[in-house]
């Protein structure tokens, strides 16, 4: 169920009004249940896959608390791991390693080495899991509720969470409907005591949070899915198009994708706060970033936070030397690359992102050891945040390019260095839609450099600013089938 539909608003309000009529028993049935439901809209049938990794993973943490032998309470964490691992590589990498496969041996004329999926598996089950192409189709938000599950084991292994008992309550940790498909990816123990909570109708609240959901949905019907006509329409066929068009294009993701990703993640911590819950905070303004650490510090954070706690410090961060801490952040940053996309494009990304931050490094040490001080002011400030900003953006375009050749990636790259400001700008919106569109990536950075979230203490501001907001959205709004581009994760 998309968030950016007449469905959703429908279900959210039914949901919501239900949930504060019920007690607290109540309260979790309904929520777990609703949840489900708004899972199986976009395919029933993996529902059972989820259910399954629930169940093992309720286990685990109920045996490794119990179990005081430390080799058995690790083996359980490791099957807890792999069963969780195993299903995410399953779905998402088995396409893409059987094609990387076949294509080496291709090279050396052995012919096709990994056979397709279809015909290892029975014909019943390839129908469910398959599309017409023998190709695995991907459970929403697999990446994000198995990392979520993750963190749990870790947690209870770390004994930094007690076990959750109450099967219905890890169920609804794993399956709250707000941040299931694309997060913010939680932690345990900012989440199952506030599912043991019973929250009290609470009208600041509910207005905080329909604001957060209200701009939210601004950024992503009508900033984000409006710059994506002119990202698609370049895009979709770089070849046709000179090098000032697919910059402009470039650029406009940029935008696009945050706000498509930030405006989920408005939209589900503010449909949590209307209930009561808090998620965790999951951007906050990283085009203002002056280094790359910066970027990823205000970028996705909830990501960032699970990879520097669960793959960065257990590699060893820094604490083993300056070449280990080279390997790992670089490591880190390959496999979140991989993370996003079974992709050759998203491994570049992820690698793009790590080099960035090891050069970084390095040559803060080097003018460190030179003598070197860099002034600390505005203008270099500034310019900082551009070179972030532009450094960033070259990225993009890997990420974006995700389904197509890596060579198409850096043609696109090659035709933007390369571009002549005389070039005809094409476009599939006219002159002032570009203005226009222009306009609204200014507003949004703006308003979010001054306020991330808008006071509602009076009521009168918050019903003036919500209404109009609304009649803004749906009077400007691209209402098309652009579902969130973090849903493919």
């Amino acid at each position: 169920m998309l968030f950016n539909s007449l469905q959703f608003i429908i279900f959210f309000i039914f949901v919501t009004v239900a949930y504060f009529s019920l007690s607290w028993r109540g309260r979790w049935m309904l929520l777990l249940a609703a949840s489900c439901y708004f899972y199986m809209v976009f395919k029933p049938v993996y529902i059972l896959i989820l259910f399954g990794t629930i169940v093992i993973d309720y286990l685990a943490g109920i045996w490794i608390e119990k179990t005081e032998d430390q080799h058995k309470r690790k083996l359980l964490l490791v099957i807890s791991l792999i069963s969780n691992i195993g299903i995410l590589a399953f779905f998402k990498y088995y396409d893409f390693l059987s094609d990387s496969v076949n294509s080496f041996f291709a090279l050396l004329e052995l012919g096709p080495y990994v056979p397709p999926l279809g015909g290892l598996i029975p014909h019943r089950i390839a129908e469910w899991i398959t599309n017409g192409a023998g190709r695995v189709l991907l459970p929403i938000g697999l990446s994000f509720h198995t990392f979520q599950a993750m963190s749990y084991t870790i947690e209870v292994y770390r004994r930094n969470q007690q076990a959750e008992y109450h099967f219905g309550i890890y169920a609804l940790y794993v399956m709250f409907y707000p941040q299931l498909v694309a997060g913010p990816i939680e932690r345990p123990q900012n989440m199952l005591f506030q599912f043991h909570s019973y929250f009290k109708y609470d009208f600041e609240q509910v207005k905080a949070g329909l604001m957060q959901m209200a701009f939210g949905m601004f950024k992503k019907v009508v900033v984000g899915d409006r710059l994506a006509l002119v990202v698609d329409y370049a895009y979709n066929n770089p070849y046709d198009h000179n090098g000032l068009t697919l910059l402009v294009a470039t650029l406009f993701f940029t935008f696009r994708i945050y706000c498509d990703f930030s405006g989920y993640s408005d939209i589900a911590i503010g449909a949590a706060r209307v209930m009561g819950f808090t998620l965790m905070e999951n951007f906050r303004t990283p085009y203002e970033s002056a280094s790359i650490a910066e970027f990823w510090a205000r970028w996705h954070i909830s990501l960032s936070t699970w990879f520097r706690d669960y793959l960065y410090i257990p590699l060893g961060g820094n604490r083993k030397g300056e070449y280990r801490r080279y390997f790992n952040q670089f490591t880190v940053f390959l496999v979140s690359g991989l993370w996003h996309g079974a992709s050759w494009n998203y491994v570049i990304w992820g690698s793009l992102h790590g080099f960035y931050l090891v050069v970084a490094i390095v040559r803060d040490k080097a003018l460190k050891k030179l003598g070197i001080v860099i002034p600390k002011n505005q203008f270099v400030h500034l310019l900082n945040v551009a070179i972030t900003f532009v450094l960033v953006a070259l990225t993009w375009v890997f990420f974006r390019n995700d389904k197509a050749p890596v060579k198409q990636a850096f043609d696109i790259l090659r035709k933007i260095g390369t571009l002549s400001w005389s070039e005809p700008l094409r476009s599939p919106l006219n002159s002032v839609e570009m203005w226009f569109s222009v306009g609204l990536i200014l507003f949004m950075l703006i308003k979010e450099h001054y306020y991330l979230t808008i006071p509602t203490r009076s009521t009168a501001t918050f019903y003036t600013v919500f209404v109009a907001l609304c009649v803004f959205i749906y009077f400007f709004g691209v209402f098309t089938s652009n579902q969130f581009i973090y849903f493919q994760f």
